[in-house]
């Protein structure tokens, strides 16, 4: 059933490393506010001053001697930091949360990953959400080629990256185990060559949650331009990023 215009609705976004989160986030928020949505877009960890902090220390590959348990902990508190500072309040007034990760990647990566107590895991998740839930979570899965291929095309390599061929197996599996006990509210989207096409798989996910979604599929808008126009404007900003740092 789809959330009213005038009520908040958070949609998460989940994944491994270079699955196109961030790039799917950024075209569904563009169409949202081309159709007057408020549309607030986060990261995890980070997205306030306190998270971005704790985010620096968890993923630094300096910092290998940190322990799974104390690893776990920065992210609930991270987690909890953006819940009361943002997304609670932003969701009290109508807006649209777009969230990459959320307590889903502490499940597959400290869970699945690490191996610690699922149990624990989800008491520490339940207290630092303090009952905020997504929504709709799409969960991207994308082809070993082309993530390696965006991986590739990042700047440095954080601690969890660097963290091992098995370990980002048993994240995958976490990932697909989440999915299956929760089908209502995770959909799964499968990335495909074309951005375009993934968007659209995106849009028939969230579409229960977002009629603006279920709008643009009907209505037949054009998303090739619109995705054309965004990975534009993302070329650019990163053009300009490095020129600054050229400059600094």
């Amino acid at each position: 059933m789809a959330a009213p215009a005038n009520t908040g609705v958070f949609v998460t976004f989940e994944g491994g490393d270079g699955a196109g989160k961030s790039t799917q986030i950024r075209f569904l928020a563009r169409l949202l506010e081309d159709a007057g949505r408020e549309v607030v877009r986060l990261r995890e960890p980070g997205g306030t001053a306190v998270g971005e902090a704790l985010r620096a220390v968890v993923l630094d590959p300096a910092h290998e001697a940190m322990s799974d348990r104390a690893e776990l902990l920065i992210y609930e508190a991270a987690r909890a930091q953006i819940v009361d500072e943002v997304i609670r309040p932003a969701l009290g007034r109508g807006a649209v949360v777009l969230c990459d990760r959320f307590y889903d990647s502490t499940v597959a990566y400290q869970g699945c990953g690490r191996g610690l107590d699922g149990a624990f895991i989800d008491a520490a998740n339940r207290f630092a959400c303090d009952g905020v839930v997504p929504d709709a979570t799409v969960l991207l899965v994308a082809p070993a080629s082309a993530v390696r291929s965006r991986m590739g095309r990042r700047e440095g390599t954080d601690r969890l990256e660097l963290a091992g061929d098995a370990f980002h197996s048993r994240v995958a599996v976490g990932f697909e185990q989440i999915a299956e006990a929760d089908p209502a509210r995770v959909r799964t989207v499968l990335s495909r060559v074309h951005r375009a096409d993934t968007f659209r798989a995106v849009l028939e996910a969230v579409s229960p949650v977002l009629p603006e979604a279920a709008a643009a599929l009907a209505g037949g808008a054009d998303l090739d331009a619109l995705v054309t126009r965004e990975m534009a404007a993302k070329r650019a900003e990163k053009e300009a990023k490095a020129k600054e740092g050229a400059r600094g």
